[in-house]
Formats: structure tokens, C-alpha cells, sequence
């Protein structure tokens, strides 16, 4: 296989003219290989140079490496100095906060990119170390600056990172979404047109820690225990950062708030890009609780709390007599509905809780017990966070926002502080989350989830898969007809997104889409029962996820 001739030539190009010795290097050694017709290297080579890493509302995320297709020094600045002008022509003076957590690059990054805008005519605040990405987050209020920026790819695997945007003033600290995306994305495109070595740099603030003393007391607040059970110990806890940057603001958190202190998983405790215990740094992954599981059982603890790298994620394991390890990590959807239940109660009814479209609709029927507004969301945190009355939101995806006055985004810390929270309060009257979910059943009926994931190599396989079940949606799913199958993606749907969602005759619910993070295909399962005491209900709800997911599988392959 010979490397074309255009990508050697973008190469060649990039190679000279890139600042950063580390990717100009590792590109002039790609380009030998490739000249030298290896087949590897020349494949790298057209991919890395075969269009611009995409801006959406995501900001970017992508595999780091020299090249436009890739997260560098070259395509930070660039889309630094894109967002800038976009600042600049939307206000006079505008101003940015960067935040960065402990992937490889990630500091080089933020440096870059605050040195960019202030060149331009933002004024550049950098927050004084790594920290998590709900601290960024809350900055962006905390600071009233007109952006955010968080360098980080969050669970993402080790060699990738990203740049993350958040808008403030009207906006609120939220994520961007079109088309502001779009408008950023053009003006970044403007920006490449000039090499970064004539962008002007200009002197770059850094943050007090006041901005991090700030989060840390407005989110202790949220935790403090009921009047009548001040004092209370709680559980005993094992917490992983998961190698991120969590596990400092966490401890910083819960000291604020009077909760003991938690034990942390040794081997993760640390920042470390590499993830070196883990096959992905995310959670939800199997075998990513391990060392958790493990050393709580050693410890006698009683609740295992995780937070993704970034620290905007939560998950929780709770003791499982029946499970291998002794442990069961409850559900995304599991955690969602008992903070929204714990939301609920305490909101007065008033307000609206949120979910994603692709979470349970179990919040829902919390909502209405409670006399609030549900409303579903498009798919990802920016469209939940965004929603006008929000006293709780959640994506299944562990994602979950317990304050919405402070923070306009999934914070896995803030979250944690609550779980606790209502962990102490079922704990110091005899009961516990495990407890806490039958009761749910019981007073709501049963919703149980469950996910069916095809990771894949080729892209090309996850439009294929959606085509086909477009074109050829199944009929029947494990014993129930398929009443509806619905495109989400239609006009007569609003054009919700890229979701297939198959109504089945016993209340279930299937729905199919791509990833928005991964190169997956993702499905999401749900059941419910509202028959016999909550521990059947839950028996059988969830015994139909699991026949539901075993019918799934063939049709994704």
C-alpha cells in the first residue's frame, strides 16, 4: 500500500510548521514509514489527514497525535482562536476561564489556549491546577466570565482529550448547542487559514483558589444531614477517582460537610493519564470496580463510590450477596431514580425534574406523584441542563445534576455528596439504598434498565447497523410484538436524534443509537411490572430486560 500522494503532501506541511517537537517528530517518523510504503503508517497518515477534527457541542474530542484529525497543539490554538473571535464579536469584553484535569497534554493544552485568547482580546483565566470538570463548570458563573473551556475527554480512552465549552451570561455555564456550535465551528475554520506561530499570545491570569473554596462550600451545603440526624456517622465508603482528578475536591467536599473521611483505592487515587488499572477509564466498563470491590470487602466498608476521570460522573456499588464479587453496581437509571425521588420530596411541588429520552421513564411517574413537570431531553447533558424550572436532571449515562443553581452541568461530585447524603439518613433509621429501591418499586412500580453495547473498529459498521433496522425493524422481541417502531430522527418526531425506539405490547421500551462518545452502537432496554410486592416486581422486570437484551444482540451483528 503506497501512502498518497495529498496526505504526504499535508504531511510534509504540517510537519513543518507544527510548534510542538513531540508530534513533529513522532509525524516526520510516520512519514518515513509511510514513504518506506508501511502499511500502518500510511494509513495513519490518510486518516490524520483526511479532514478537520469535528467541532460540535461536545467542543472536540478525538485520538491525540500531529494532524487536523487529531487533539494537538496546532488544532487547540486553533480552535481557541476560532472561539475567541466568536467572544469577541458577540460582546466587548469578553473573558474565558480554562480549566484542565490529568490527561497527557492536558496542561500544555489549557496553557496554550489561554495564551491564544488572551492574545486576541479575551481576557484568560486559568484555574490554578488541574481540577475537575464541575468545577469549570461553576467557574464560569462563580467567575461571570463570558466561557469556559475544560481540557478534558473525560472516560474516554488514554490516548484521547478534548475541549470542552461551556457559554456564560444568558447561557447559564451550560454546554454549548446550535447553532452556536456551528457559529463557532466556521470561525474556526477562519482561524486555520493563518498559521498558529503568528497568532499574538498575551499574559494569562491564573485563578485564586477562592473559585475552588467557593465550589467546595456551595456543594458541602447540599450535603449537610437532616436536623434530626446531625451527628450521624454514615457508611462506611471506598472511592475511586478512577486515576483522575476527583479525589482532592471530593475529601475537600465532604470535611466541608461533616461526613467521615472516605477510603480511597490506593492504586487510582492518583492523577495518571496512562489509566494503567483499567482496559477504559469509565465506570459503567466491566472490571473498571475491581480494585474498588475488592478492597471494600477487605475494609468491611458498606458503599463503594466511583467518579469518572473528570470527576462529572457517578457511580455507586452497593453489597450483593448474590453478585460475584459481592458487590452490585447499580444502574445509571438506579442512581437517577433514587436522587430524583430524594429531589422530589424536597422540591415542594415545585419545579421539573429531566431526564434524557434515552433514560427511564420511571422519573416521570416520580414527577407526577409529586405534582411536578417531567420533561425528556434530546440526548446529552447540554440539552438536560438547559431545561427552564430544573431542580434535578439526569442521563442514564451516570450522569446526574442534584444543583442546578450552581453548576449547569452533570457534576459526579455534587451527586456523590447527595447519594451520601441519603445514604446517612436510610442508614441512621435501619435501612439502606438496596432498601430504598424496593421501596421505590413498591410505591411507583417497577422500572428496570439494562444496555446492549457493539463496539466497533470500523465506523462504517454503525450506520450500517442503523440502516438495516431502519429498513428491516424487528417484529416481535422476546415473545412481545413490536407495536411501534418509531425513527426518532423524523420531522414527525421533532427530529430528536439518531434513536430507533421500538414499543413493545408489554410495556417495554427498545431504543438503538449511536454513541455520541464512542465508536459504539448503544441500546437501551427498558421494563417495568407493577405486580406482586417490590421485590417480584423488580424480579420480573428485570427478568424481561434480560430476555429482551438476549433478542437485541442478533440484530446488532
Amino acid at each position: 500500500m503506497s501512502a498518497s500522494h495529498e496526505a504526504l503532501t499535508l504531511a510534509r506541511a504540517w510537519a513543518a510548521a507544527d510548534p510542538d517537537e513531540a508530534t513533529r517528530a513522532e509525524l516526520e517518523a510516520t512519514i518515513a514509514a509511510a514513504e518506506a510504503d508501511d502499511d500502518a503508517a500510511t494509513i495513519e497518515l490518510a486518516d490524520a489527514f483526511r479532514g478537520r477534527l469535528q467541532f460540535g457541542t461536545a467542543g472536540l474530542r478525538g485520538r491525540l497525535g500531529p494532524g487536523p484529525n487529531r487533539m494537538n497543539s496546532v488544532v487547540v490554538q486553533q480552535a481557541s482562536a476560532g472561539l475567541a473571535r466568536f467572544l469577541v464579536e458577540r460582546e466587548a469584553h469578553p473573558s474565558v476561564v480554562i480549566g484542565w484535569d490529568g490527561r497527557r497534554g492536558s496542561a500544555q493544552f489549557a496553557r496554550e489556549a489561554a495564551e491564544v485568547f488572551a492574545g486576541a482580546g479575551v481576557r484568560a483565566i486559568l484555574l490554578p491546577r488541574l481540577l475537575p470538570t464541575p468545577v469549570t463548570a461553576f467557574a464560569v458563573r462563580h467567575l461571570g466570565v463570558s466561557a469556559g473551556v475544560m481540557v478534558t475527554a473525560s472516560h474516554n480512552p488514554p490516548q484521547d482529550n478534548g475541549y470542552k465549552v461551556y457559554l456564560g451570561g444568558a447561557d447559564e455555564g451550560s454546554q454549548i448547542v446550535p447553532p452556536v456550535d456551528g457559529e463557532i465551528a466556521a470561525r474556526i475554520e477562519e482561524a486555520a487559514q493563518t498559521p498558529v506561530a503568528d497568532y499574538p499570545r498575551g499574559s494569562v491570569e491564573v485563578a485564586g483558589e477562592g473559585v475552588v473554596d467557593a465550589y467546595v462550600a456551595a456543594t458541602a451545603a447540599i450535603g449537610q444531614p437532616d436536623q434530626g440526624l446531625a451527628g450521624a456517622t454514615g457508611p462506611r465508603v471506598v472511592y475511586t477517582p478512577m486515576h483522575g482528578v476527583g479525589l482532592e475536591t471530593v475529601r475537600a467536599v465532604l470535611a466541608a460537610a461533616g461526613f467521615p473521611a472516605v477510603i480511597p483505592v490506593p492504586e487510582q487515587a492518583e492523577p495518571d493519564g496512562a489509566f494503567p488499572t483499567v482496559a477504559f477509564p469509565n465506570p459503567e466498563e466491566p472490571g473498571a470496580l475491581d480494585l474498588a470491590m475488592a478492597l471494600a470487602t477487605a475494609e468491611g466498608a458498606e458503599l463503594i463510590l466511583a467518579n469518572d476521570p473528570d470527576a462529572d460522573r457517578l457511580a455507586v456499588a452497593v453489597p450483593d450477596d448474590a453478585a460475584p464479587a459481592g458487590w452490585r453496581m447499580l444502574t445509571g437509571n438506579e442512581v437517577g431514580l433514587l436522587l430524583g425521588w430524594d429531589a422530589a420530596r424536597a422540591a415542594g411541588g415545585r419545579g421539573v425534574l429531566a431526564a434524557s429520552i434515552v433514560s427511564s421513564p420511571g422519573l416521570g411517574a416520580i414527577a407526577a406523584a409529586h405534582g411536578l413537570e417531567f420533561v425528556q431531553t434530546l440526548t446529552g447533558f447540554k440539552w438536560v441542563s438547559r431545561v427552564p424550572g430544573l431542580v434535578y436532571g439526569y442521563e442514564e449515562a451516570l450522569g446526574y445534576l442534584v444543583n442546578p443553581g450552581t453548576v449547569r452541568d452533570k457534576d459526579g461530585i455534587s451527586a456523590l455528596v447527595r447519594i451520601l447524603t441519603l445514604a446517612s439518613e436510610l442508614q441512621e433509621r435501619g435501612s439502606s439504598l438496596t432498601e430504598e429501591l424496593l421501596a421505590l418499586a413498591g410505591e411507583f412500580g417497577a422500572f428496570e434498565s439494562g444496555q446492549v453495547s457493539v463496539r466497533v473498529t470500523d465506523l462504517a459498521r454503525i450506520p450500517a447497523t442503523m440502516a438495516a433496522l431502519r429498513q428491516t425493524p424487528p417484529t416481535e422481541l422476546a415473545g412481545a410484538a413490536v407495536l411501534a417502531a418509531d425513527d426518532l430522527s423524523l420531522p414527525e418526531h421533532g427530529e430528536i436524534g439518531d434513536i430507533l425506539r421500538f414499543t413493545l405490547d408489554d410495556g417495554s421500551r427498545v431504543m438503538v443509537r449511536p454513541s455520541g462518545t464512542e465508536p459504539k452502537v448503544k441500546v437501551y432496554i427498558d421494563a417495568t411490572s407493577a405486580d406482586g410486592p417490590p421485590a417480584a416486581r423488580i424480579r420480573r422486570a428485570r427478568e424481561r430486560v434480560a430476555a429482551i437484551a438476549e433478542a437485541v444482540r442478533p440484530l446488532l451483528q
